[in-house]
């Protein structure tokens, strides 16, 4: 195990053990995603009818979240109650009951153990003795909650209900892109080679969108010259970040030599690709919220996506996004949120660097455990501002760790 002494200087340091100790990431799977936190789960448009599942993940725990015949929601472990193989093989469908393959015991959509296969034996000979209680091994039920079309769950009967986990700061930026019924449009699988803590810094550090990603500024879709801000929970868990449609009409990064401002070289054959719709009425042409410790949601133009993070080990990550527009799109909209889509995601415009940046941090750090990042700025400080030139939300991350792993 590695020392586990965090820098003197606090919430301006993050040391590079975080992202290489084995116990650690360990200790993160019963402390955090198994913990008192909520972990998203899926849309309710995945769930269109009674009787339909997907299965998902809460950290490395496998999840079958169901509507039963009533409409009601459940999450439970994938588990069977027997020798602990998988109950649900399909990632999504209708099922009158599911059945463990290996043994066939049944269970119920709320993960109840309803048939043992052969419990009483045959004949009288075999079977379980009388006092037996296999459903003393049954699935862990998650508590579930859904809010504007997202479905949640925890382990956790302590952590208080998801619209105050969230928080008044974050709670009304994410019920300003869910006005409506959902409906979902597509879905993929990134795999990233990093730390799943190197994603959720990556997505609450402001200061980086327009350095690395040569897209956003050379057809100024967003630069730290345009207007915007972040919003940070009180606990520093959650975030949320926007930039306003102002078009930037300026030269700092030329000026700069910044890589990203590319090369007058480079143009759009088809501008149809930035046209945006101002659908919220606000302006804001680009939203990235998340929420601790697993989740994001975006509005970038007027596409629309949540992206659930799943960590597999310690330098592997998976990144499932799940493509939405509303029930009620025109096709011209639906179009045009598919065609944007194309600006984010492994093979996008834009965000394929992501992975590719968070990787190379876990590949340079390998030999200084010891060293620790400098997130300094905007200040030492952890909350909501109106500069994106700022890390005040990867210190406000850091601060929910600590608080979370007592470190």
């Amino acid at each position: 195990m590695l020392s586990r002494s965090w820098p003197a200087e606090g919430a301006t340091r993050v040391p590079y053990w975080v992202y290489q100790d084995e116990d650690l990431y360990r200790e993160e799977q019963q402390k955090i995603w198994r913990g008192k936190t909520w972990s998203y789960l899926c849309l309710e448009a995945e769930l269109p009818q009674p009787k339909s599942f997907v299965t998902t993940f809460v950290g490395d725990m496998p999840v079958v979240v169901t509507r039963d015949a009533q409409g009601k929601l459940h999450a439970w472990e994938n588990r069977c109650a027997h020798r602990g193989a998988l109950v649900c093989m399909q990632p999504r469908g209708t099922a009158e009951r599911f059945s463990c393959i290996y043994h066939n015991w049944t269970y119920d959509h709320a993960g109840n153990l309803t048939s043992v296969a052969f419990r009483k034996g045959i004949a009288g000979k075999g079977g379980m003795p009388a006092d037996a209680k296999p459903e003393s091994q049954a699935p862990k039920q998650l508590r579930v909650e859904s809010i504007n079309g997202l479905v949640f769950g925890t382990l956790s009967g302590e952590v208080p209900s998801l619209e105050t986990y969230i928080g008044p700061e974050v709670l009304p930026r994410l019920k300003r892109v869910l006005i409506r019924p959902l409906k979902v449009l597509g879905a993929y699988t990134q795999v990233l080679p990093n730390n799943w803590k190197l994603y959720m810094d990556n997505v609450k550090d402001t200061y980086h969108a327009s350095l690395l990603h040569l897209f956003f500024t050379r057809f100024r879709i967003n630069r730290l010259t345009q207007k915007g801000g972040v919003f940070v929970s009180k606990d520093g868990a959650h975030h949320c970040t926007f930039t306003e449609m102002v078009e930037d009409k300026g030269d700092a990064y030329e000026a700069g030599g910044m890589r990203s401002a590319g090369s007058e070289g480079f143009s759009l054959e088809n501008p149809e690709l930035l046209e945006q719709v101002d659908e919220f009425g606000d302006r804001v042409s680009i939203q990235i919220l998340s929420l601790f410790p697993g989740f994001v949601l975006h509005q970038i133009r007027n596409s629309l996506a949540a992206r659930q993070l799943v960590p597999k080990s310690i330098d592997r990550t998976e990144l499932h996004w799940t493509l939405f527009g509303f029930a009620d799109d025109d096709e011209a909209m639906t179009r045009r949120r598919l065609l944007q889509s194309n600006l984010v995601g492994p093979a996008g415009y834009i965000s394929m660097e992501d992975g590719a940046a968070t990787g190379f941090v876990q590949r340079g750090v390998a030999g200084s455990p010891e060293r620790a990042s400098v997130i300094e700025m905007g200040g030492n400080t952890i909350g909501s501002g109106d500069s994106r030139i700022t890390e005040t939300a990867v210190r406000g991350l850091w601060k929910a760790w600590r608080s979370y792993m007592s470190i």
